[in-house]
């Protein structure tokens, strides 16, 4: 279990196409400079999707970072670091998600990410769903997407979802944000997603799969993170 301290962000930074080929590179060339960043636990700098979750259309002017901290103090800070100030300067628009992570199963590169801490979700949560697929299963995983994507799309109480990973097809994920986690369950258990997760089980086409829960937290603890639509 997590200290109450622990805060996971993630940024999705928007660049203009003349700065796109930059953003790119930053997937290798700025993994040194986040891993100085004090206080991260944990991070990722990953591609998004064009679609609705999962996608096969990428959005190549869009990037999403995912960090973990220690504290609030160190994930404060950041916004004022060398490492996010190159990023702040090169792009068109940003915006981060602050949160606390309340359920967790599975692992990322074979880490636990993630630290819940012992709470509920009375309002608005978030999900991270990541999965590093079977190289014989891409095939198969592709033709679901589509249904999928269309699930999500028209979901109700959902807030804002996007496609995120480090390499298409083979490592996915997707963040979503949802009004409750009532939605989000009807969602995740009474919908074409609910059939295609009994496929993924029964066919078994994951290497490593994680789920997460997050609530949304302000750093200065006067309100909760906005919805973005």
């Amino acid at each position: 279990m997590q200290t109450e301290n622990e805060i996971v962000s993630i940024t999705f930074f928007e660049y203009p196409k003349r700065n796109r080929w930059w953003a790119f590179n930053q997937m290798q060339l700025a993994i040194a400079p986040l891993k100085k960043a004090r206080g991260v636990k944990f991070f990722k700098l990953m591609g998004t999707g064009g679609g609705s979750g999962f996608s096969l259309k990428p959005d190549l002017k869009t990037y999403a970072l995912l960090m973990v901290w220690e504290n609030q103090d160190f994930a404060k800070n950041f916004t004022t670091s060398d490492a996010y100030l190159r990023f702040n300067q090169q792009c068109k628009s940003n915006f981060t998600y602050w949160m606390q992570c309340i359920q967790s199963h599975g692992t990322w590169h074979s880490q636990q990410p993630f630290s819940p801490m012992d709470k509920k979700a009375t309002g608005p949560v978030m999900v991270i769903t990541r999965a590093r697929l079977k190289w014989s299963k891409v095939l198969r995983f592709l033709t679901q997407v589509p249904a999928g994507s269309r699930a999500a799309a028209g979901a109700e109480g959902l807030i804002y979802t996007k496609g995120i990973g480090e390499w298409p097809a083979i490592e996915q994920a997707t963040f979503s944000y949802w009004k409750n986690q009532q939605f989000m369950e009807n969602f995740a258990y009474q919908s074409a997603h609910r059939d295609i997760v009994r496929k993924v089980k029964k066919e078994h086409w994951y290497q490593e799969e994680l789920f997460a829960r997050f609530v949304p937290v302000s750093l200065d603890q006067s309100q909760a993170a906005s919805p973005r639509s």
